[in-house]
């Protein structure tokens, strides 16, 4: 008798459990649609946008008696809002990048210095990609670089 009398207590009270929790998640929540209307416009009028003239940038050949080769890759800031670069990183060691570390306001522009070191590499073709992370709406962004060092 006091199996079956615990028995019916614990299913009522899960049975009593499910019930309340069903209940509460069927409550509509208010939103106050001019709120999220004034959130929406600000976050699209105030955004960064990085845009290169160009992704790819190919040295051709050079000889390996001169291993160390430069290039430049300008940028404008397109978009509303100040633009930050966070990272530039390369996808070995051989290649440096460099940026500008201030923020850039809208309508400037700026440049990505990129350097490729040969010295003690096997001659021959490379192909190298840098990876540019941002607050831009395009938060990412690869650049190539290529070359043949004879």
């Amino acid at each position: 008798m006091k199996r079956i009398l615990f028995i019916a207590i614990a299913v009522f009270s899960m049975v009593n459990g499910k019930w309340s929790t069903a209940s509460a998640q069927t409550q509509k929540q208010k939103v106050n649609v001019s709120e999220v209307q004034a959130v929406a416009t600000t976050k699209a009028e105030n955004y960064a946008e990085i845009t290169f003239d160009t992704l790819r940038h190919d040295f051709g050949k050079f000889s390996k008696n001169e291993p160390l080769v430069r290039c430049a890759f300008p940028f404008k800031n397109t978009g509303t809002a100040p633009l930050i670069i966070h990272q530039a990183f390369a996808s070995c060691g051989c290649t440096v990048p460099t940026y500008t570390k201030e923020p850039i306001k809208p309508g400037e522009k700026g440049v990505i210095d990129v350097t490729y070191d040969g010295t003690d590499k096997f001659p021959g073709h490379f192909m190298k990609t840098i990876t540019i992370r941002s607050n831009a709406v395009n938060e990412v962004v690869r650049l190539t670089i290529e070359g043949t060092m004879e």
